[in-house]
């Protein structure tokens, strides 16, 4: 039987239309898969998010600065009752390089669509008020958003950007990666041999081969090349549960361009 996992409990949820079940990107051991480190701070809206568990601190999930005291992620990552705090201007995890600039997490706001119980639904997204204003510098920037509705067409070249392993089973990194995943459009993804049914038109799928996101990197920005610039087209949601490179079954990220209005109206 065909299985889908969600991300956050690993709980399997099995579809009507027994779809491969999609699980969650923060929880296992693997995270981006192929790629390779990214120049330090050459993506700096990019942030970890990190949970308070005793005396110290965890990534957990990535996320995007949006505007200097917002930071958009999945829900799947923030939907349990934890201390959470964002770290901005961060390359490795395990080194202090000054860069650095650490918010408490004051508020959270999950999408009132959003069902814990199945990520396959959709409405996989969050947006965390921090404690103070960023500040922007070289290392520290907003994510550049895309209009509302904006639909990009199949192979827009994209690269997802989190912290983790190099392979499933493999040794963790410390550092920020980066993956190439370009666009797989609605129509191909959505066919009875890729995702099949579980894909919505809120959702968009980059990749399907070797490179892909992983369990660690959900929250975390696609970052697509349109015009010249690059945007944050989605955030990582959910991969196959066979594996975060299945073959066919591409990174499953919310589409950022569905939820421009309800992001606008909570922070206004």
């Amino acid at each position: 039987m065909l299985r889908f996992l969600v991300l956050t409990s690993l709980a399997a949820v099995v579809l009507a239309e027994l779809q491969p079940q999609p699980r969650y990107l923060e929880d296992s051991l693997e995270r981006v898969v192929g790629g390779e480190v990214a120049r330090p701070n050459s993506w700096p809206w990019q942030i970890s998010l990190q949970y308070r568990s005793g005396s110290k601190y965890y990534h957990t999930c990535g996320g995007t600065l949006i505007e200097r005291g917002w930071v958009m992620t999945a829900a799947h990552c923030v939907d349990s009752n934890r201390m959470w705090r964002v770290v901005m201007g961060e390359h490795d995890l395990y080194s202090n390089s000054g860069r650095e600039q650490i918010m408490d997490v004051i508020q959270v706001f999950i999408h009132p669509g959003w069902d814990s119980s199945n990520v396959g639904n959709g409405w996989d997204i969050a947006l965390l008020r921090i404690s103070s204003d960023a500040t922007l510098n070289s290392y520290v920037q907003l994510g550049s958003l895309p209009p509302s509705g904006q639909i990009l067409p199949h192979n827009n070249l994209c690269y997802v950007t989190g912290w983790g392993r190099t392979s499933t089973g493999g040794n963790l990194s410390a550092q920020l990666k980066q993956a190439y995943l370009p666009v797989v459009d609605y129509k191909t993804c959505s066919s009875s041999s890729w995702w099949g049914s579980t894909i919505k038109t809120t959702m968009v799928c980059g990749g399907g081969g070797a490179e892909a996101g992983c369990n660690g990197d959900s929250g975390g920005p696609l970052n697509c090349l349109v015009n010249g610039k690059y945007y944050v087209h989605g955030i990582a949601s959910f991969v196959s549960g066979y594996g975060c490179n299945t073959p066919k079954k591409p990174t499953v990220f919310t589409r950022v361009s569905a939820y421009i209005e309800w992001m606008d109206s909570i922070m206004a």
